[in-house]
């Protein structure tokens, strides 16, 4: 990244984030905390390329939180920088994520956040009632486990869950069953979601949730089809925004046009 580009990137985060990040979240004092392991293939026509990402569930007496691992490592380090003395931030090894969203469920619906440039979007999703609850069961990472199904969003899920953990969410926006969801896939194995960590209770004790209210205070209400459409202009623009700026990209730092074929083959979590 030149110098000019790195000065651009690290005023962008400053006006997004200088005074929020002074606010944390004081009154969510956590229940549980879960780590999951999400495996997706991005694209149908390259089956064999599988991302890995880490995904943490911090849940407290109301409502869940869930984002990307790689996120609130970033926010804390950013955050931390921030308040160092001194003019320069150093971004150097801060961890990235694909994911910039955060997801917050309570018993009534799943409320989806997202960053579209400085702007917070958000839109809601009613809780999942249309859960099939099947009579299998299953042990997975020595967890004593239920089967349900369900058809979300033009997908089949296979979901497996515990009433020994009784907390009625799972990763993305997957809740509403009678325990936590431990796994769920999709029936092309597209998607999976897989708890791999869960806290011990007696670590939790005095802790809160450690996503900054900056991801989920004060967003504008739009749909979800208006947030998408936001981010697709977003990113079209974003070049010739950071170009007006003053950011200079070399020749190698162009991406090559995706074509009509690769756009055939994309592959979301959500297909309709």
């Amino acid at each position: 990244m030149n110098l000019i580009k790195e000065r651009t990137f690290i005023t962008l985060f400053l006006l997004i984030f200088a005074v929020s990040f002074s606010q944390t979240a004081t009154v969510d004092s956590l229940r549980g905390e879960f780590t999951y392991l999400l495996q997706y293939k991005p694209n149908t026509l390259h089956g064999d390329h599988i991302i890995k990402e880490l995904y943490t569930l911090q849940i407290t007496d109301k409502r869940s939180f869930f984002s990307s691992e790689n996120k609130l490592k970033f926010d804390s380090a950013f955050s931390a920088e921030y308040h160092k003395k001194g003019s320069i931030i150093d971004l150097s090894g801060i961890p990235v994520s694909r994911s910039n969203f955060l997801i917050i469920q309570t018993n009534e619906n799943s409320q989806f956040y997202e960053s579209v440039g400085m702007t917070l979007l958000s839109y809601t999703n009613p809780v999942i009632h249309n859960w099939k609850l099947i009579h299998e069961t299953k042990v997975i990472n020595a967890i004593h486990c239920k089967r349900a199904e369900v058809n979300f969003k033009g997908r089949d899920w296979i979901a497996w869950y515990s009433t020994e953990i009784p907390f009625p969410y799972g990763p993305y926006k997957f809740s509403g069953l009678p325990g936590l969801i431990v796994k769920i896939t999709d029936k092309t194995a597209d998607y999976d979601y897989e708890l791999v960590k869960a806290v011990p209770s007696h670590q939790l004790k005095g802790k809160t949730v450690t996503v900054n209210k900056a991801r989920y205070q004060g967003a504008k209400l739009v749909t979800q089809k208006e947030l998408s459409e936001a981010r697709k202009n977003f990113r079209a623009n974003a070049r010739r925004e950071l170009e007006s700026m003053g950011t200079v990209f070399s020749q190698d730092q162009t991406r090559p046009k995706i074509t009509e074929t690769e756009k055939k083959g994309h592959n979301p979590i959500e297909l309709e």
